[in-house]
């Protein structure tokens, strides 16, 4: 086995309405476990898979496909593979179960489709999705893979079935591969710190919603662990954390084990905070909710901000987001909290730089503390979802009794 192409199927895709993420994470890897990367190919959602597919089976070792494994009529991966395979369709027991349990009664119609795999096919369950991935081999012994389309749906069946399939296979073994998941830094910036930081080894990042997960491979351990305690440095404390991880799981984590409960005051971020921590199973154990106070009435009406505090310093003050953290935390009798207020995009009342947010955090035997980030605006999310982020980062670390105002002040690429 030698000779690996790409199918990317989406008419979105061709028609340029979103940008391809999959061609740099399957090459990259492909290259790292030694194998040819031959050729990587988009069609759209119009059956032109099946032509597509039978002549590059032809040519290659190995075809993964990704999308086209929806409802829809014009969903047509699966059947173009099976043709090519030489078998049908069939209910996979499996798929059907777990999309049953998913969407009960709505499996019948067009749903069903996604149960079918082609007959000798092995499944592989996607948790993030109703499509579950297959692979098999046609009568020329080429190895067919057919994954989702998504990035959240693919990306992870990728990197935690499908490069180990290839490389037991295929005879090459990948070398130890560790993973790490990065906070805040932009994806663009991340990996060429990492080329900075020891380009003889391999890096690889995959990009998700709140976080960026991040692989580490191809020396021994004493340089691998010399390269991950440099990169930490160079962006900074707390924000390259081992294994797969997120910031709410960090925190929640955090305050069952302590016995805490949360509560929480937002003014830029308007609640988005907030709705991490409800995010998890069980969070009325430990989060008792939030004010989102985005007006300066409101937070001296609900959260007792004295308005001396507005007049002389501002909304956007870490004398405001203590007085915030002080008052939700009374308000709602939790152990801790902590208040987020800032400037998220262009336009906002206070004269101050977009990007600039103030956070304040308050917990059990620690004393209270505010500090100041200066966000790169990349547009009004970016601000809002980084600071929640880092709020939640930091509120662990406060938590645990580290300094959040040296972390904060590590935090280079913020």
């Amino acid at each position: 086995m030698d000779s690996v192409a790409l199918i990317l199927i989406g008419s979105e895709l061709t028609r340029g309405i979103i940008q391809d993420r999959h061609a740099q994470l399957v090459s990259r890897a492909v290259t790292q476990l030694g194998l040819h990367m031959s050729q990587i190919v988009a069609v759209p959602d119009d059956g032109s898979i099946a032509h597509v597919l039978s002549a590059i089976v032809r040519k290659n070792d190995v075809v993964i496909m990704t999308g086209g494994l929806g409802p829809t009529s014009d969903d047509m991966t699966r059947e173009s593979i099976a043709e090519v395979a030489g078998v049908p369709l069939e209910r996979n027991k499996e798929s059907w179960d777990a999309l049953y349990a998913r969407i009960g009664e709505k499996i019948h119609g067009a749903n069903e489709k996604q149960t079918l795999v082609p007959r000798g096919f092995t499944r592989i369950a996607n948790p993030n999705g109703t499509a579950d991935a297959f692979y098999g081999y046609s009568p020329s012994g080429c190895l067919l893979i057919s994954l989702p389309g998504p990035p959240k749906e693919m990306a992870p069946l990728f990197e935690d079935v499908i490069v180990p399939l290839l490389g037991r296979i295929s005879g090459h073994s990948e070398s130890v591969r560790r993973e790490y998941t990065s906070f805040i830094t932009a994806e663009a910036k991340l990996e060429d710190l990492t080329q900075q930081v020891d380009p003889s080894l391999q890096w690889a990042t995959r990009f998700q919603d709140e976080k960026i997960t991040l692989y580490l491979s191809g020396g021994g351990e004493e340089e691998m662990d010399k390269a991950i305690a440099t990169l930490r440095n160079e962006v900074g404390s707390c924000l390259v954390q081992d294994g797969d991880v997120d910031a709410i799981g960090l925190l929640t984590e955090t305050l069952k084990t302590r016995g805490l409960t949360l509560s929480c005051a937002e003014s830029c971020t308007g609640g988005l905070a907030a709705g991490a921590m409800t995010r998890l199973p069980g969070s009325s154990d430990h989060f008792l909710g939030g004010v989102v106070s985005y007006s300066n009435e409101m937070k001296e009406k609900i959260l007792s901000v004295d308005p001396g505090v507005i007049s002389r310093h501002g909304a956007v003050s870490e004398e405001c987001a203590l007085a915030m953290a002080r008052g939700v935390k009374a308000l709602s009798s939790s152990d801790a909290a902590f208040s987020i207020t800032g400037v998220a995009g262009p336009g906002e009342s206070e004269r101050k730089k977009v990007g600039t947010v103030c956070f304040a955090f308050s917990a059990p035997g620690q004393d209270d503390v505010a500090l100041t980030l200066h966000f790169s605006s990349w547009g009004r999310a970016s601000v809002r979802n980084k600071s929640v982020i880092a709020a939640l980062l930091l509120m662990r670390e406060h938590i645990l009794g580290h300094d959040v105002r040296t972390i904060a002040a590590s935090w280079r690429w913020a």
